[in-house]
């Protein structure tokens, strides 16, 4: 693949061109030349767009590809379609699928039907066999296979002695473990966030001390294993409060918050919107506030899109029988702009989804110098536009999204040696 990109501002903290408007010669997969006004005597092709941005791929940590089982809502290939879509090199597909990852053989099935993708598909394994919550999966076989994390997923993980024996048993391989923190019997039953709005509607709701217990929990026996754990889709301020605590007590944890959590609240549930019934659930404006701040001072690492796509049976029907979930990777950057590009700079937004994920899932960061391959995200973080359901290449469209007004385009990604324009 070779292409000139033209007048483009470089947004990556780790390159010297960092903030710099050059051009970027990429011939056959590498970046060959990075300068001013490049010349373009082999006529290859050539990319210029208004307000353009380059930076590192960006990299997902959770994303749901339903594959295998039930291909119908999404699988591998749509997937990953719609993470190019939305300016991902690179993603960490989640095990809870049907069978789930639990094995060697659950890993390469994922790494080999993605293999040569413009999108880096990188599987994380189950913690638990089949995603049970009794026992510790096959994780150094995992491990082994190329899984790069270790989770459960949205199933919490409930027995105390499970996790503390995977927290001491992952750091012989330095393995990742990743806990959503949700305590079931707290949360069980609830159909969305535990205040005002779930009164006002009579739906039984998620209470905040569902999370914040779990998020407690999770700390103490990190530190008692004095091992590393990645707490994912963070969403309230009290657990913004004790990550922040726990890492000024040099505890080495790592957080994550899904984009759509930056921009909505509760109050879009009013409408009784299928397609904003999520978990964990959209909580209040003084939650998001939390975790705007949250990000802005490190609390926060990364930000996630959390795409789940679910089919119309099971979103368009009544709200207490609705699935949860979201599709979100074709607007997760913009959903996250749009909310935090006022409050963070957009260097800040930008390594929440480069940088940051790689360094904490200990994988290959890229960087945007001459002889490196090309691992690139095309985007201008200014443009303001709206999903259309044509649009849409996910298979499943459950999103809130549509038709409202955005700001952050992506234009395209190049990686592997390939090249998606939008």
């Amino acid at each position: 693949m070779n292409a000139l990109i033209k007048s483009a501002k470089i947004i990556d903290t780790n390159s010297k061109f960092n903030g710099k408007t050059v051009d970027i010669l990429i011939e056959k997969g590498i970046i060959s030349k990075i300068g001013k006004d490049l010349k373009n005597p082999k006529k290859i092709q050539e990319i210029n767009f208004k307000g353009l941005h380059v930076s590192t791929g960006w990299f997902d940590m959770r994303a749901n590809f339903c594959d295998p089982g039930h291909e119908y809502k999404e699988d591998l290939n749509s997937g990953l379609k719609a993470a190019a879509k939305g300016g991902f090199t690179g993603v960490m597909v989640m095990p809870d699928t049907n069978p789930t990852a639990s094995s060697k053989g659950g890993i390469e099935y994922i790494i080999n039907k993605t293999k040569g993708n413009i999108v880096d598909a990188l599987p994380a394994g189950s913690l638990s066999h089949n995603c049970e919550g009794k026992e510790i999966a096959e994780m150094y076989d995992m491990h082994s296979a190329g899984a790069i994390a270790f989770t459960d997923n949205k199933k919490s993980i409930e027995k105390s002695s499970l996790l503390n024996r995977a927290l001491l048993y992952s750091q012989s391989f330095n393995g990742l473990i990743i806990d959503f923190p949700n305590n079931q019997e707290l949360s069980n039953g609830g159909q969305i966030n535990e205040g005002v709005v779930s009164t006002q509607l009579g739906l039984k709701g998620m209470p905040a001390l569902a999370e914040e217990l779990m998020v407690n929990r999770d700390i103490y026996l990190a530190e008692y294993c004095n091992a590393r754990i990645h707490l994912s889709n963070i969403s309230t301020k009290k657990s913004v409060q004790l990550i922040k605590e726990a890492k000024k007590n040099g505890l080495r944890i790592t957080a994550d918050v899904n984009s759509y959590h930056l921009l909505l609240d509760e109050s879009s549930l009013l409408n009784f919107d299928n397609n904003c019934k999520v978990t964990p659930p959209l909580r209040t404006k003084e939650d998001i506030k939390a975790l705007v701040n949250g990000l802005k001072d490190g609390t926060i690492d990364v930000i996630c899109s959390d795409h789940t796509p679910e089919d119309i049976e099971n979103k368009q029907c009544e709200f207490d029988n609705a699935a949860f979930g979201m599709i979100n990777l074709q607007t997760s950057f913009a959903a996250a702009n749009s909310s935090l590009n006022s409050k963070l700079t957009l260097e800040e937004i930008i390594t929440k989804t480069t940088s940051a994920p790689r360094e904490i899932l200990n994988i290959e960061n890229p960087i945007i110098k001459e002889g490196e391959q090309a691992n690139l995200t095309l985007f201008n973080p200014q443009t303001k536009w709206s999903l259309q359901e044509k649009e849409i290449v996910s298979k499943a469209k459950n999103t809130p999204l549509i038709d409202k007004e955005l700001t952050g385009k992506v234009y395209g990604v190049v990686n592997n040696n390939q090249l998606m324009i939008d």
